[in-house]
């Protein structure tokens, strides 16, 4: 890409609405790379709007930047990533991304007849843990979880 055509760290903040600190993370991350310029400041290819996009939406949906990282490591470093390199990225995350869901929905459901009936009464509520009693049994802190 031509030097003129680059996007500097401010400009890439600006399109994809990450802070810059958070570019700076992900490259070092190894998420995303630039180029220095004599200058020393960074230059992006256009393409990294792509993968900070990925990044973005695979954050929002819970997917943790591990997994991002070893997904982009099947993607092509230099140019841009065709239409079958997304899909195979995006099949990968399906069956994490639908487990995500059924776990929301879980916790939705169970919580919600205890925040409905407003009790508030922790010697009743199918959820606390008197005396850590589920600690004792070797049952996880997160009673919610399906």
């Amino acid at each position: 890409m031509p030097p003129e055509q680059a996007l500097s760290v401010g400009q890439l903040a600006a399109r994809s609405g990450m802070s810059v600190s958070a570019l700076h993370f992900y490259e070092r991350q190894g998420l995303i790379q630039s180029r220095r310029t004599s200058g020393n400041q960074r230059r992006y290819d256009r393409a990294i709007l792509r993968r900070v996009a990925v990044i973005r939406a695979a954050q929002r949906a819970g997917i943790p930047l591990a997994t991002v990282a070893k997904a982009f490591a099947e993607l092509p470093k230099d140019g841009v990533p065709d239409q079958a390199d997304w899909q195979r990225l995006s099949a990968a995350w399906q069956q994490e991304i639908e487990q995500r869901i059924a776990q929301l929905e879980h916790l939705r459901d169970r919580l919600g007849g205890c925040i409905g009936c407003g009790c508030l009464s922790l010697a009743t509520c199918g959820f606390v843990n008197p005396d850590d009693d589920a600690g004792r049994r070797g049952i996880p802190s997160t009673l919610l979880d399906p």
